[in-house]
């Protein structure tokens, strides 16, 4: 998805949008309570009957008319879905496709989705970025690789918010206000945003639920011909995967759920235990710094709740006085873009050196071009000041899968003891970042829901034990829900786990997709 950056990191820059998820999601209100009793609260997602309506026979019927696209070896396609399945006649949705056909030896085994997350992120540049060239050689080898962008995101009728300069200035916005003043500062700007995507696509953005995309996913495995989807799915990508197979559990072949999310919980218990998956990354992160003699935030043995006190009374200095970036346009380095630039090094243990030049340029040197760019890429700004539509997309499918988790800014005061006690570092700034959806201009139509999918054939649920964005127990919670789910864990750091470096959960995750044999239920990895 992030395909600027190198290999390793395009492996999991599918991880780095879980964090749009929710800390630019949105999330749902009500009492807080377990995941177990979410789950046993939710109700079921119930799975749509087996014959195709006849309304949407058109859809089903289409035949891609594949063309080259600029990527070597890569075929694009167009195919349309109804923009609202409850009215199959009142306009389509275009979306895009790509893949790269099987190259042998062996026999075909058709075709594989894969889906980076987000929600937000480009299938097809991750496709055509890592997934494409990067799975292993077995997989591309029987498989036609394929991506579809979800509607509203990149290619399939994006849905654009701001412009470059305007998201400049969001990007920059203090999400830890001290007073009333800089509390209506954040209130304006969610309110702006929320205004540019309903004034750039009102009729679409009533349609853009993680329900819909499912349901388009389906049409995409008939037209490729496919009587099963077999799908490959990091973080956001777990929800849609187990979406499909909640509502086709007949039609789901082999899926792979990895950096699991758990849809059984209302959105702001989803941004609490998220905030929690933070810190624990966090905590390993500090672990590590201090046994480095250039970690800028404590020396060796500092214990990590005091390396945290370190960053947060840095932050503080920065929301007084940012820094200088050495920034073509002049933005310097607020609290928020440091924050985030910090955020975005949890999702890698292989960023972390990055991380510790970045922090000792900024504290030591106030030069704050090295967390700048870590944010960037986080929010996929490129050189020339413009944005991807990644963050537009992530609101638009988060306001409408869940209700807000807080209407006003009393509560998320009223919340902030829980969100710093799950993070004394993060806690306050993601607290204040799931109050966007409640100015969206559309209301949501999902609810948690449980996803049990019964009587679908095996599937691969994958989890991370410090996993920053998804954490772990939202895996064990998703594998406890799907009736056929196999619960794979891989015990390390950073966000998913396939193609990140473990041989066993590479082994594991491959003999599936090529001979269809799950791992044992509670396997794990190292």
């Amino acid at each position: 998805m992030h395909t600027r950056r190198t290999p390793r990191r395009a492996r999991t820059a599918a991880g780095l949008l879980a964090a749009a998820l929710l800390i630019a999601g949105c999330s749902s209100g009500g009492t807080e309570t377990t995941a177990s009793s979410s789950a046993q609260e939710a109700a079921a997602l119930a799975p749509l009957p087996g014959p195709t309506p006849a309304a949407l026979a058109p859809y089903y019927g289409q035949k891609p008319a594949w063309r080259d696209c600029g990527a070597p070896g890569f075929q694009c396609a167009t195919l349309k879905a109804p923009r609202d399945y409850a009215a199959p006649s009142a306009g389509d949705v275009r979306l895009a496709v790509a893949r790269k056909k099987a190259t042998g030896p062996g026999k075909r085994l058709g075709s594989l989705l894969v889906n980076p997350g987000g929600p937000g992120g480009s299938a097809i540049a991750y496709l055509q970025g890592y997934a494409g060239i990067g799975y292993p050689a077995g997989v591309r080898a029987r498989y036609d690789m394929v991506a579809v962008d979800p509607r509203g995101v990149a290619r399939s009728e994006p849905v654009e918010c701001l412009d470059g300069r305007e998201m400049d200035a969001y990007t920059r916005t203090d999400v830890t206000p001290d007073d009333t003043k800089e509390t209506n500062t954040l209130v304006t700007a969610y309110r702006r945003f929320a205004e540019g995507c309903g004034a750039d696509a009102p009729e679409l953005l009533r349609h853009v639920s993680t329900v819909e995309a499912a349901r388009d996913m389906d049409i995409v495995r008939a037209a490729l011909g496919d009587k099963k989807l077999n799908y490959v799915g990091a973080s956001y990508g777990t929800f849609l995967g187990a979406t499909y197979a909640g509502l086709f559990p007949q039609r789901a072949g082999r899926l792979v759920l990895d950096g699991a999310m758990d849809p059984s919980l209302p959105a702001r218990r989803l941004n609490l235990e998220q905030t929690e998956g933070f810190d624990t990354a966090f905590t390993a992160f500090a672990k590590d710094c201090v046994r480095h003699g250039d970690c800028p935030l404590g020396g060796r043995g500092t214990a990590p709740g005091q390396v945290g006190k370190n960053l947060k009374a840095f932050f503080e200095r920065l929301d007084a006085r940012p820094i200088p970036t050495g920034d073509a346009d002049g933005r310097r380095l607020t609290e928020s873009l440091a924050t985030m630039g910090v955020i975005a090094a949890m999702y890698d243990e292989g960023a972390w050196e990055q991380l510790r030049e970045a922090l000792t340029a900024a504290m030591k040197d106030k030069d704050g071009a090295g967390l700048l760019v870590l944010s960037d890429s986080y929010y996929e700004r490129d050189a020339k000041g413009e944005y991807s539509n990644l963050m537009f997309a992530n609101a638009a499918v988060n306001c409408l899968d869940l209700p807000p988790a807080f209407d006003s800014p009393d509560e998320v005061r009223r919340a902030l003891p829980d969100f710093e006690k799950a993070s004394p570092v993060f806690g306050e700034g993601l607290a204040w970042a799931s109050l966007n959806c409640a100015y969206w201009p559309v209301r949501a139509t999902g609810e948690a829901q449980r996803i049990e999918a019964r009587g679908a054939a095996p599937i691969v649920v994958v989890g991370t034990t410090r996993d920053p964005a998804t954490p772990y127990r939202w895996a064990e919670a998703l594998a406890g829900q799907l009736d056929s789910a196999r619960l794979l864990t891989y015990e390390g750091d950073g966000h998913t786990a396939y193609g990140r470096g473990s041989a066993c959960i590479d082994s594991a995750i491959n003999t599936y997709l090529l001979e269809g044999t799950p791992p044992t239920d509670g396997k794990r990895c190292s």
